[in-house]
């Protein structure tokens, strides 16, 4: 649990250092307990306690880790929020999380303000000096409510377990509105610890670069404290900062998209490319990239199978040389591929990925406040990824497509769901569906087909002008293509399959070839 590991590390280890972020600051165990203790007084004279949920949208940051750390430290239900969400999937979250109190970055504040605040009391917004709309009945308060006396803190009533609620993440739906993952400190620990990702040590220093709001960014924070390892924290990736990041920050970890992976390669060769102190990297997905980023850069190359609800049941061996392949179940991993009832396939036949664990509470619990998408994401006593895979005679897994309607684009779950439901709100849309498409560099590209209402005309950057405002940027669609029906079913649902199978037509039109951009808010 965060509480006991980071108690434990500073007083074993106090002077050693457990974060650098880029820019210079530098945090040791010490440093940490004494942050972490000063904004959990704070939280505490808030209100917040045992089990009380607190909403965070902040990126990546000195504040943002001291947060999440700070909320488990009280025994408290850490529930990120994507710092892209806005409207209506804010609201949902929001609402559906029952969060008492939320943390949040000053240029954010705005978007939560708009919603209903469902359960939420208070308010901090994560500066100093907050003069900005102060609705009836929220309190909102400023950075320095983050600053309690960490002296007086005051004492848990009964001990923090391993099976007891550490985190809600909301990874996107694809028949409704996005799903709160349950997840105990079993479970974060479970997907990454030493004895998962088998590749790293007690004394690595992983690159955080993947948001707090993803199993990636928060999951490998708590991981390594729970280890006794450390962070080097940056905003976000990027490419051509990636290397001075490694070198700067001390890095010797990386997690990397298969589209991440990809950028890198493309960078010109340079003659620091293999002056760095990374000795590895895991790819994922793999596809063709990990010979030539071992042969380029110098480093051991693994991938994996992970997502939010489990604790990557696969993993490769140090540099894989098939390509497309995600490994082999990990000890402590019980997998079966299986048919639409359940049944196991054979070897080189495809089938839905199932998995269980040996250890309890190793894994996602459920879904908050959802019992039939857990019911069903459970039966039989397996969990079911929705995930097609093939096993080959040897034993590895190879990834083969989704079977739900996902779409995963740089690292983001996109639900098509979610995505046509805003094409929806377009008064001259008739009928919208979303579906992947390959994308050039790794993962997918969104495919948005619509059929326009009787009479009008529909204009591609109109649609994707009116979405701006409506969607995250990275949900987005690329493609549009504009037809007169949509194909369906006898029951009149939409055939996605015949549109993934068509893909983009000579038709569809493409936003970046249009020259329409689409960027990342920075903050």
């Amino acid at each position: 649990m965060v509480r006991y590991a980071l108690d434990r590390h500073a007083a074993a280890k106090g002077d050693e250092l457990c974060a650098v972020f880029e820019g210079g600051e530098r945090w040791t165990y010490a440093d940490t307990l004494a942050a972490v203790r000063s904004a959990a007084a704070g939280l505490q004279a808030l209100g917040i306690g045992r089990g009380d949920r607190v909403l965070v949208m902040m990126p990546n940051s000195a504040v943002g880790i001291m947060t999440l750390l700070a909320v488990n430290y009280l025994g408290a239900v850490f529930v990120p929020i994507n710092i892209a969400y806005r409207g209506a999937i804010l609201e949902h979250v929001v609402m559906d999380s029952r969060a008492v109190l939320a943390i949040v970055h000053p240029r954010l504040v705005g978007r939560l303000l708009e919603v209903p605040p469902g359960a939420l009391r208070s308010i901090v917004v994560a500066a100093p000096g907050y003069e900005g709309e102060r609705p009836a009945g929220l309190g909102i308060h400023d950075g320095s409510a983050l600053q309690g006396d960490g002296g007086a803190l005051q004492p848990l009533d009964e001990p923090i377990q391993p099976w007891d609620l550490q985190s809600i993440m909301y990874t996107s739906g694809t028949t409704g509105r996005s799903k709160g993952v349950l997840s105990s400190y079993m479970h974060s620990f479970s997907a990454l610890n030493p004895d998962t990702w088998t590749c790293t040590r007690a004394d690595d220093r992983h690159l955080l670069h993947m948001p707090i709001f993803h199993i990636g960014g928060a999951f490998m924070a708590t991981t390594a404290l729970y280890v006794g390892a450390s962070v080097g924290v940056v905003a976000a990736f990027k490419t051509d900062t990636f290397w001075d990041s490694v070198r700067e920050l001390g890095v010797t970890s990386v997690f990397l998209l298969g589209s991440m992976a990809t950028f890198l390669l493309k960078q010109p060769p340079s003659p620091r490319d293999r002056e760095h102190g990374l000795r590895h990297v895991m790819i994922v997905p793999l596809g063709v990239s990990g010979p030539p980023f071992r042969e380029r850069f110098g480093v051991d190359v693994f991938t994996l199978f992970n997502m939010t609800e489990i604790s990557t049941p696969l993993m490769s061996s140090a540099n894989p040389s098939k390509p497309n392949v995600c490994g082999r179940p990990r000890p402590g991993v019980e997998t079966r591929l299986v048919d639409a009832n359940d049944r196991p396939v054979p070897p080189g036949q495809a089938g839905e990925l199932m998995i269980r664990t040996a250890a309890p509470w190793a894994m996602s619990h459920g879904y908050h406040d959802n019992p039939d998408a857990t019911a069903a994401a459970w039966r039989n006593g397996w969990f079911h990824t929705g995930d097609a895979f093939i096993r080959d005679r040897d034993g590895d897994y190879y990834f083969v497509d989704r079977l739900k309607d996902t779409i995963r684009r740089r690292g983001e779950n996109v639900s098509s769901f979610e995505v046509e439901l805003e094409l929806l709100s377009h008064p001259s849309i008739r009928e919208a569906a979303a579906v992947a498409v390959p994308s050039e560099s790794s993962e997918d590209e969104i495919l948005a087909v619509l059929a326009p209402v009787a009479g009008c005309t529909l204009n591609p950057i109109e649609v994707i002008e009116h979405l701006r405002s409506r969607l995250p940027h990275f949900m987005l669609p690329r493609f549009i293509r504009i037809l007169p029906e949509l194909p369906k079913t006898p029951t009149a649902k939409v055939e996605k399959h015949v549109l993934r199978g068509e893909g983009c037509t000579p038709d569809t039109w493409d936003r970046e070839r249009a020259g329409v951009q689409v960027r990342r808010e920075r903050i």
